[in-house]
């Protein structure tokens, strides 16, 4: 049944008919936009039995599909999802086989049926040297249009489907990445490094020095290539503000004195395979390293921006109060500051004062401190989209089981921690005995892992008619 059915995809030119003296391929190239062209590739490949052939024909595609510019690769995918997906009425047949025989083999004939074609499409695609990397890539194109061609979804699953498959954890390495590691995967951390840029190799040296870690995952078929690489500062006591991380003249410290390790930047690097999780693993496979390494660090916390913060308190970027924060929740919560806020700011409300002392934060930040911690507090623990929390970096470390430890007004002073958070950073702390409990409790329940005093924090100004999430209790950690 897969046989035929693959066979039917063949535009109706054969290998033949192509012609073995190249004037064929040549007129019929002439007279193809490459769109069609890569089209009729992928029927052959479908049909080809030769391994050897099919090898020549992916390498074939892939170099077509590398020459497209944008419009061709959109109407390319509008071919994958319309002309390689499932046939309904072949589908319909085997599952009314299946319902009147649920035998072993007409369940795999379903099976069969109902996979799209082009899964086996983008295997056959895979056999080519570089067939990986081109599936990475075309998967990352694909995310462009999802959005103004939502048909394309199907497309996107199967791709992604496949390489979930292909780059799950067991075909994994850990590698640490230090001075000495080749220069080109270096040059990748400076392109990749989206959360705190690296500015030339001065700043990347300082980053791998010997108080430093860094580490990346890496898979075979793409070997020079990281998937995700974390940043880890070793330092001792608690790290609340970020620019003793990124300053380029700041001191080498002996590793040996160090009792905490910093997770302070973590980068998925391949659009492609963005939604395909690693980060999980990476983290908890990295505190193991470091455990071994050094058995004076007892601590394991992140520094992580809020890097929707500011646009969650306003969403037209100039006027307070938006869909999560309407002026009467933001009011409620400014409660206990609006004295301070509106002596500081000259007005009466301290909604408009906030706005007005946010222009110019770091003018005011004794008088804002307090409150961007609690507005802060609410925005990490009881904003939501799609049922996750609105924040996407406090649902990552949440669902990995850690707990919310600390919040940081004022900790990244740079423009970007400016205009994004205010300032604003977090603190989450990965305990190793509590990350199963903690991420069980979060999934199922929405529990969130606060440290003591956050907990009172968040008790204290909570309230009742905005909904309040429940808190794991936790016993204060050592």
């Amino acid at each position: 049944m897969r046989r035929s059915r693959l066979a039917r995809l063949k535009t109706g030119a054969s290998t033949n008919s192509l012609g073995h003296d190249g004037a064929g391929v040549h007129n019929w190239r002439a007279r193809t936009s490459v769109v069609e062209r890569t089209r009729a590739l992928c029927g052959l490949l479908l049909s080809e039995r030769g391994e050897a052939s099919g090898v020549a024909l992916a390498r074939n595609l892939i170099t077509l599909y590398e020459a497209m510019d944008r419009a061709s690769r959109e109407a390319f995918f509008d071919r994958l999802a319309r002309d390689f997906d499932p046939n309904p009425a072949a589908i319909a047949r085997a599952a009314q086989k299946y319902q009147e025989s649920p035998t072993p083999e007409a369940f795999l004939a379903l099976s069969a049926t109902v996979e799209a074609p082009r899964q086996e499409l983008f295997r056959r695609i895979n056999f080519a040297p570089g067939g990986t990397r081109t599936l990475v890539a075309m998967r990352g194109h694909l995310l462009e249009f999802l959005r103004s061609r939502p048909h394309l979804s199907s497309v996107e699953f199967d791709l992604k489907h496949l390489l979930g498959s292909w780059f799950n954890r067991g075909f994994l390495r850990l590698e640490r990445i230090d001075w000495h590691t080749s220069a080109e995967v270096l040059e990748k951390l400076i392109q990749y490094e989206a959360v705190h840029e690296i500015n030339g190799w001065p700043d990347l040296r300082r980053r791998l020095a010997k108080d430093r870690r860094c580490f990346g995952f890496f898979h075979p078929a793409l070997p020079d290539e990281p998937l995700i690489f974390v940043e880890v500062a070793l330092v001792r006591g608690q790290v609340a503000a970020l620019e003793p991380l990124l300053d380029l003249n700041a001191p080498v410290t002996d590793p040996v004195t160090a009792n905490t390790a910093v997770f302070y930047s973590i980068n998925n690097c391949l659009k492609g395979l963005r939604g395909i999780s690693f980060g999980s693993f990476l983290i908890k496979q990295v505190t193991e390293e470091l455990r071994l390494e050094w058995a004076e660090i007892k601590r394991y916390i992140t520094l992580s921006p809020l890097p929707d913060f500011a646009r969650a308190l306003r969403e037209d970027g100039v006027n307070m109060g938006s869909t999560h924060f309407p002026r009467e929740r933001l009011a409620w919560l400014l409660r206990d500051y609006a004295g301070a806020l509106t002596r500081r700011a000259g007005c009466d409300d301290a909604v408009e004062a906030l706005g007005r002392l946010l222009e110019r934060p770091l003018d005011h930040r004794r008088v804002l401190a307090a409150p961007l911690s609690r507005l802060a507090l609410v925005y990490l623990t009881q904003l939501k989209h799609d049922g996750t929390a609105l924040d996407p970096v406090a649902q990552f470390h949440l669902a990995n089981g850690a707990r919310l430890e600390r919040i940081n007004p004022f900790a990244n002073l740079r423009p970007y921690g400016l205009s994004r958070s205010f300032g604003v950073m977090a603190n989450y702390r990965y305990l190793p005995g509590e990350l199963e409990h903690n991420h069980e409790r979060f999934l199922c329940g929405g529990e969130i892992a606060m440290a003591p005093k956050l907990k009172r924090d968040y008790e204290e100004m909570a309230a009742p008619e905005h909904g309040r999430v429940v808190i794991a209790a936790h016993p204060e950690a050592k």
